[in-house]
């Protein structure tokens, strides 16, 4: 039979508290241990990200933008009077003179206007003919009696210069000498009146002619005016170019003002870029540029900077110099790029996906060979259109992400696979 054994019991309870107490502290060191260890850090694909190498030497600094190219002239062809278009000759893109028609309108009201205008100055020259001409025999007249007053005033001084003679002598009567004298002053008198009058008639001639070719002027004007409205109904380039927009329909009615048609001359080109206004900051008139056709590049030269801002961006005008690509035409989309300055013997690398000149970043610095990637601030100077300037926390020779690593931002180390 089976003897109990006292001690067994108690014996057991202590083997399971020591048991447990043993476990505890096991657990404890194991959380306290674990507590301590720093997490994994998370892998990243190596062929998602973007690896540059910090490079020393020389880096230009650049800006870059997109825009057209434009017209340096531009021919704007506006209505000179009301009408109605009734034809439309050519479309764009046909090369035109400055003689070539474009659009004919219509204004039965301006055709009527300028009819009347045209009797208005016949009229108005028949008046100052007939005018002329009664004032020509006033004229002739008024001197045909001071030719006459003149002959009797010659003929009646040397009656009297015989009867003085005579009277002198005894021969006639000293009464008659006197009666001569006397008629032939009255003479001379008349004829200084007539010849004064006649002066005044001169003067009066050259006032009412001049009164009435004032008037036949203004008619003139005004009939001219009215012709050259009507010659303006068949609407001419006026320029030598391309023939680049007709901003009406037939039957539209128009007003004076409205712009008809634009003409441009497409060898003579500028580009108009839009550039970030913090960048646009740097550039300056004269500076160098080169403007990407997407069938060739052409060098040129910053030319004018709109002291504007829309939308953000600066506009930069670039005079092209030297032969345009093949295919360059107004309204054509370009990338510009504008030399700001160059940079000699500086350190430098790619320019990051977010950053901005003259600032400090957060960037990831490939170590351990390139397995795993740390987290470092580098503070960044210039930047270009490719790199920037790493004035601190970079050197040569380190390797870098320049991709955007923003959803990385809690953590300072991955791993690279």
């Amino acid at each position: 039979m089976d003897i109990p054994r006292k001690d067994a019991a108690r014996k057991r309870r202590i083997r399971l508290t020591i048991y447990s107490v043993i476990g505890v502290i096991v657990v404890v060191a194991v959380t306290l241990g674990l507590s301590r260890l720093k997490p994994a850090p998370p892998s990243v694909d190596r062929s998602t990200v973007w690896i540059d190498t910090v490079k020393q030497g020389a880096m230009d600094v650049q800006v870059r933008g997109l825009g057209t190219l434009v017209p340096e002239q531009i021919q704007w062809i506006p209505a000179i009077t009301e009408g109605r278009v009734v034809r439309r000759f050519l479309l764009p893109g046909v090369a035109v003179k400055p003689d070539t028609v474009l659009l004919e309108l219509s204004n039965p009201q301006l055709q009527q206007e300028t009819l009347n205008a045209q009797w208005q100055l016949k009229a108005a020259e028949a008046n100052y003919n007939n005018l002329k001409a009664q004032l020509q025999k006033q004229y002739l007249d008024q001197q045909s009696a001071v030719t006459n007053l003149e002959a009797q005033y010659r003929q009646a001084k040397l009656q009297a210069d015989v009867d003085q003679v005579l009277a002198s002598k005894g021969i006639d009567s000293k009464l008659k000498s006197e009666l001569s004298a006397v008629n032939a002053k009255d003479l001379s008198e008349r004829e200084q009146i007539a010849e004064k009058q006649l002066n005044m008639i001169q003067d009066s001639i050259r006032t009412q002619l001049a009164a009435s070719e004032a008037q036949v002027e203004q008619d003139r004007a005004l009939y001219e005016l009215k012709q050259s409205q009507m010659n303006a109904l068949m609407v001419r380039a006026g320029y030598t170019g391309v023939l680049q927009e007709v901003s009406v329909e037939v039957g539209q009615q128009v007003q004076p003002g409205t712009t008809l048609a634009k003409v441009v001359d497409p060898s003579k080109l500028k580009a108009q870029l839009q550039i970030a206004e913090t960048q646009a900051k740097d550039i300056q008139i004269g500076q160098s540029a080169s403007i990407d056709t997407h069938n060739g590049v052409i060098s040129g030269r910053v030319t004018r900077i709109d002291p504007a801002v829309v939308n953000g961006t600066v506009t930069v005008d670039v005079a092209l110099e030297g032969k345009l690509p093949e295919g360059a035409r107004p309204d054509l989309s370009v990338d510009g790029t504008v030399e700001i300055t160059h940079l000699s013997d500086v350190t430098y690398v790619g320019r990051p996906a977010f950053g901005q000149a003259h600032s400090t970043i957060s960037l990831f610095k490939l170590v351990d060979g390139g397995r795993e990637a740390v987290r470092c601030q580098v503070k960044v100077g210039e930047a270009s259109v490719n790199e920037v300037q790493i004035l601190q926390g970079l050197q040569a020779g380190d390797q870098v992400i320049l991709s955007d690593m923003s959803r990385w931002d809690s953590f300072d180390r991955i791993r690279l696979e």
